[in-house]
């Protein structure tokens, strides 16, 4: 380096040096800046993956009522008592076929 270029350097850096209060400020004025662009995006990440969660607790929900009523549908009585009687064969027994098991 050259004399001049030395000399050069030495100005700039005492007049950092002597605005050094306004250099910090600026410093930290980019440093917020870049703060704040993180957590606006960090708080739209988090937003839809909110949306994406909300959205499928709803299909869930309405899987969960689906299976309720097909298992309703399922349990009637009437349907379960046709089911026994038609493809295996079951009757009621008589009153005289019963046996009642008492346990001491």
């Amino acid at each position: 380096m050259s004399k001049s270029q030395l000399n050069l350097t030495r100005i700039v850096l005492q007049d950092l040096w002597a605005n050094k209060w306004m250099v910090l400020l600026a410093l930290l004025v980019m440093l917020n800046a870049i703060a704040v662009v993180y957590t606006s995006h960090e708080g739209r990440k988090y937003t839809s993956q909110w949306d994406q969660l909300l959205q499928e607790r709803d299909r869930l929900d309405i899987e969960w009522r689906n299976l309720l009523l097909e298992e309703q549908s399922r349990s009637e009585h009437s349907r379960i008592t046709r089911i026994a009687t038609k493809e295996l064969n079951m009757n009621r027994p008589l009153p005289k076929d019963e046996v009642v098991v008492r346990v001491p």
